[in-house]
């Protein structure tokens, strides 16, 4: 099958030339004047040579989102079932699959793409003109996929409700994709069980990237005083009191987050050791150092302070500023867990800045693990933006 095609100026398409999976706009000279946004085109370099094919927007500054480096791809329904079932397999043999991200974009070459898997509901993120006319297809493919193994899927909601469709020219979206069903779902994660939102929390209704970190902290908790900032819906928190610790307190500056991980601490058993409070956190830290409080593990998990290259350096203070804040409030010997999750905040940079704050309150940091986000959101080489979270865990003691 031939597609229209593009063609890239001459010394350009760097990144699809080191491996990544986009061509920008800036990088294209020619396009076939039948090619249609949303639809396939065949990638050519400056001089003709075949570099793969991909789908076209002029509406985004991504303007081709490569589907295959073959050139004489067809992409049908053959082709999206093989990576459907590849992206399955991937997770049957690297994660517990009672909820779990099943795909993940570019890094499962479905660009623009995310499946999730709560227990035994879907919720899909369709953030690109190109696969959003293919996600129908796939989400089919996929529900066949999991039945072969056994697993019925009793609802599909989407949540194509982020900003960034806009930049596609699309109209967000958020619905049912399958007969209406009860959209608050019990699931289990490392022995936790929470309740999640897919309707109204956000992005997909619940973070499980952070899955395996939320489990590495559980050894640190055993008998101590936990401050857990920017809970959501009290993850690290009930990690920590399922793990035993004597009292946790999780904060984070939305109302509707505090209520939904109150009711989480009540579903396991843990109402009288984890309690939230709603606030600010930049505000509480050093509330909470001058009244002299001291904790034996404190846990970081900020939204992303920067999603573009524009705004590093003030992201940048504002990363220095909790972790400089969280070490005056933890005890000598104390725990740290720190995590950015923004893929502008590079892992050096990340390291560089808790280095800083650490120099600014004279605290020695003994690196515990370094860890990144689970495997299920799995990093490609090579397409650096599947590589987002940075997750490190210290113990933060005074200068000897």
């Amino acid at each position: 099958m031939s597609y229209p095609s593009i063609t890239l100026k001459k010394g350009e398409g760097r990144t699809l030339k080191s491996g990544g999976l986009w061509v920008f706009d800036n990088e294209i000279a020619a396009v076939s004047p039948d090619v249609v946004n949303g639809e396939m085109v065949s990638v050519l370099d400056f001089d003709g040579y075949p570099m793969g094919v991909g789908f076209y927007n002029h509406h985004s500054k991504i303007t081709v989102r490569m589907m295959s480096r073959h050139a004489d791809t067809v992409i049908d329904e053959a082709f999206l079932r093989r990576r459907v079932e590849d992206a399955w397999y991937y997770r049957k043999k690297t994660v517990d699959t009672s909820s779990c991200r099943v795909i993940f974009g570019e890094a499962d070459y479905l660009p623009g793409l995310v499946v999730d898997k709560f227990s035994d509901v879907l919720v899909v993120q369709s953030l690109a003109l190109g696969i959003d006319r293919l996600k129908e297809t796939i989400v089919r493919l996929l529900l066949e996929t999991l039945a072969k193994d056994g697993i019925h899927i009793r609802g599909v909601y989407e949540r194509s409700d982020a900003k960034v469709r806009l930049q596609e020219g699309m109209e967000r979206e958020k619905g049912f994709l399958s007969a209406p069903f009860d959209t608050k779902v019990e699931i289990v994660e490392n022995g936790v069980h929470y309740m999640v939102d897919v309707e109204d929390g956000q992005k997909t209704g619940f973070f499980l990237d952070q899955k395996y970190n939320r489990l590495a902290i559980q050894k640190l908790c055993k008998g101590a005083k936990v401050l857990d900032c920017f809970t959501h819906t009290g993850s690290f928190a009930l990690n920590a009191g399922i793990a035993g610790a004597e009292s946790v307190l999780g904060v984070d500056a939305s109302q509707l987050a505090v209520d939904q991980a109150t009711e989480n601490a009540k579903l396991n058993g843990l109402e009288n050791t984890v309690r939230f409070q709603c606030c600010d956190v930049f505000s509480l830290l050093p509330e909470l150092e001058e009244k002299g409080e001291k904790f034996d593990v404190i846990i970081l998990d900020p939204p992303a302070f920067t999603k573009s290259r524009s705004s590093v350096k003030n992201a940048t203070k504002g990363y220095r500023e909790i972790n400089l804040r969280a070490m005056k409030l933890l005890k000598d010997g104390g725990f740290l867990a720190t995590c950015s999750c923004s893929h502008f905040m590079t892992y050096e940079l990340f390291t560089k800045t808790i280095g800083q704050a650490a120099k600014n309150v004279h605290k020695r940091l003994r690196q515990v693990e370094y860890r990144t986000q689970s495997p299920d959101h799995p990093i490609l080489w090579a397409a650096d933006e599947s590589y987002y979270l940075k997750f490190y865990i210290f113990q933060v003691t005074n200068q000897f």
